[in-house]
């Protein structure tokens, strides 16, 4: 397989500013690996270094707030063939950053694309989760929804992640707990989170290419623009019926 004309956006909603170490950030290096052997090209964003506004609107500093990079990532967004959203999980739900991330996905939702389709699509969207105590599959659950309602494809096995101990407890990654050496680093050992890790990294490139291969998805009976200027393919309206 060859995956090289592929990009990954990685964005990671840690609640931790940089250079403070995010786990998340270390199980999604765990994927980044293998793109780094694929020769996939990937940037990853730490999105709460980013003077980010909170809306949905595509640019936030034309209805009243002064700075908005938004904007900026999006570019990035757009010129990536697949989304990876990272997050840990508070109070057993994504971060506050991740639901952010995803009002500002929905805020480019209706913008279209050549074909008159809704802009996300042909784009393939995943996520990975840390934490402790539980909650991966909860959270996960809401992100790919999230995704797929803006237009994103979601192939199989598209999430993975690694919790903890119920209770406080070391973290994915950790090389030390209370004065005790953990080695190897904490998670690392988990053959279900490197499974999973590897499975997603590599259905989301599969479907990426599929698409990218395709030019996207064929525009007959999904194209929003086709539908208001009055083509509606086979849908008969009930009430006409």
């Amino acid at each position: 397989m060859d995956f090289s004309n592929l990009t990954v956006l990685y964005i990671n909603c840690t609640l931790k500013k940089s250079p403070n170490v995010s786990h998340t950030e270390t199980l999604m290096k765990v994927s980044q690996d293998i793109l780094k052997k694929e020769n996939v090209t990937f940037e990853s964003i730490r999105f709460i270094d980013k003077d980010v506004a909170s809306g949905v609107y595509p640019d936030m500093t034309e209805h009243g707030w002064e700075k908005d990079d938004w904007p900026e990532i999006y570019k990035k967004v757009m010129n990536a063939d697949v989304l990876i959203i990272g997050t840990p999980i508070w109070l057993g739900e994504k971060s506050s950053e991740a639901q952010k991330l995803i009002e500002r996905l929905y805020a480019m939702s209706g913008l279209t694309n050549s074909k008159g389709q809704y802009i996300f699509y042909g784009k393939v969207g995943g996520c990975m989760i840390t934490g402790n105590e539980d909650g991966v599959k909860h959270c996960a659950m809401g992100i790919l929804y999230a995704l797929q309602h803006v237009g994103y494809s979601i192939p199989p096995q598209a999430d993975s992640g690694w919790i903890g101990e119920v209770g406080p407890g070391p973290s994915y990654g950790d090389t030390k707990w209370k004065e005790e050496k953990l080695n190897p680093p904490k998670g690392f050992n988990s053959d279900f989170t490197n499974r999973n890790t590897t499975f997603m990294t590599y259905n989301l490139l599969h479907l990426a290419k599929m698409l990218k291969d395709n030019n996207g998805y064929n525009n007959y009976g999904n194209s929003r623009e086709d539908w208001d200027s009055g083509t509606h393919w086979s849908f008969e309206n009930p009430e006409y019926r």
